[in-house]
């Protein structure tokens, strides 16, 4: 989750909401700490609370809106809870493509995220085309060798191992190999 949380002054806050974007972060790293203690329930309250917190400070289509949905969808999914996180996902998608372009590499993220949804509900052909934007986005935005985008690779070649499709997952499992390989 720790890698999922983006900072709200990021986004341009100013300091009229300074106080709340420091309670904000307060929050987030609050929900993550829970999280990390496997003490899902208490970080769910904390959560709905920094996305409360971020709405008043910004409005609800603001990007730190996005981030505690999907912050919140997160710890959903984490306890199985796919009905709740979907949504959350769904509305933090639409709140990144509109505030920052659809071409975003917090859009990717937030892809991905809603494709894991429907890969771990067995539901694969609403996940795959996720994960092909997603990929897309980040070769696009970060470039082909970047980290971000052999997490997408990785992510689809396990999809195509559920589907049977073991030579195309092998394929993005070298790239993915190769990219990670890469000394930074």
């Amino acid at each position: 989750m720790t890698s999922l949380l983006l900072f709200l002054f990021a986004f341009g806050i100013g300091a009229a909401v300074h106080a709340q974007g420091i309670e904000w972060e307060t929050l987030n790293d609050e929900a993550t700490s829970l999280y990390k203690q496997g003490h899902y329930d208490r970080a769910v309250v904390v959560a709905k609370k920094a996305l409360a917190v971020a709405e008043e400070a910004v409005g609800r289509d603001h990007p730190a809106v996005a981030t505690s949905l999907n912050n919140l969808a997160l710890l959903y999914k984490t306890q199985g809870q796919y009905a709740q996180a979907e949504p959350l996902y769904r509305r933090s998608l639409a709140i990144y493509e509109k505030a920052l372009g659809p071409n975003h590499p917090a859009v990717a993220t937030s892809l991905n995220n809603l494709a894991e949804i429907y890969h771990t509900q067995g539901q694969y052909a609403q996940a795959e085309p996720l994960y092909r934007r997603s990929l897309a986005i980040r070769e696009k935005a970060l470039g082909p060798n970047h980290p971000d985008v052999a997490i997408s690779l990785e992510n689809m070649a396990a999809l195509f191992r559920k589907t049977g499709r073991e030579k195309e997952a092998e394929v993005l499992e070298k790239r993915a190999a190769d990219i990670r390989a890469i000394k930074r």
